[in-house]
């Protein structure tokens, strides 16, 4: 869309791309580079990239614990970036709480997984350039979509809403909610179970989210999803301050996004 390639043309000014990668190495107990190195030189030398990411936000990163293994879009992505570094990926688990931390403090190369940028955490950390753009907007049972259509709606005495802790649900739900009942569930796999089961009215969550989980509980049904409450775009979590880094990062997903990568991903788990 419009917008997003300006900001790609934006992001990308400026900007020195390596044209190749050295490999050597083996993985480091550690993801940060050395003082005044590039984390492109970093990753090159020890072969892999580490990539933070919750596991628990379907469709875009989920921790299978049947497979012992991460999927999802952004899973597909990391694998994609990882290929295009000549690296393999390696996934280290975070959580929601701590996935600004653990992206900045050298846990991990790269944070991915359905991650809302935000000015108060582009304060701390660099952002890709965006790959979507979502919203917040309610999921409820179906019986119930008329009722919760408005925010004034849903702040009532007597609204039981469920939120996710750590996240940007659980603060859009405190910032805008005074009179309803907020209920933090510690699982968001199974939180929209608690929806079914009739133990909660409500989450509000990122429209892509909603659509998914309509899929996966029938029961279940997206409130105005092409209509959010809210703007907002997803993209990839990094340390500030690695030009070269940034550039290849931006440069990747600027080519993913324009020669159909992304689509066919996000496409193969949305439909």
């Amino acid at each position: 869309m419009p917008s997003i390639e300006r900001h790609v043309a934006i992001r990308l000014l400026g900007f020195v791309v390596p044209l190749c990668l050295a490999l050597a190495g083996c993985a480091t107990m550690s993801a940060a580079p050395a003082p005044g190195a590039s984390r492109l030189a970093t990753i090159a030398k020890r072969g892999t990239v580490e990539v933070c990411t919750t596991g628990d936000y379907k469709p875009f990163s989920y921790y299978d614990p049947k497979t012992g293994a991460f999927e999802g879009i952004d899973i597909d992505m990391a694998h994609s970036l990882a290929t295009a570094l000549g690296v393999k990926p390696v996934f280290v688990r975070t959580t929601w709480g701590h996935i600004l931390d653990d992206a900045t403090d050298g846990r991990c190369d790269i944070a991915m997984g359905g991650i809302s940028i935000t000015l108060p955490r582009q304060k701390k950390a660099s952002f890709s350039i965006p790959y979507l753009v979502d919203g917040k907007t309610p999921i409820t049972r179906c019986e119930n979509v008329a009722k919760f259509a408005t925010l004034a709606e849903i702040d009532r005495p007597g609204v039981r809403v469920i939120v996710n802790p750590g996240g940007t649900n659980e603060s859009f739900a405190r910032a805008h909610l005074k009179h309803a009942a907020i209920t933090v569930y510690p699982d968001n796999v199974t939180i929209f179970g608690q929806i079914v089961d009739g133990k909660a009215d409500l989450m509000i969550t990122d429209a892509t989210e909603t659509r998914l989980q309509h899929k996966l509980h029938p029961e279940l049904c997206a409130v105005h999803p092409d209509k959010p409450f809210t703007f907002s775009e997803k993209g990839y979590l990094m340390p500030q301050g690695d030009a070269a880094y940034q550039g290849f990062v931006d440069q990747w997903l600027h080519i993913a996004l324009a020669d159909g990568t992304y689509r066919s991903i996000s496409d193969r788990w949305l439909k």
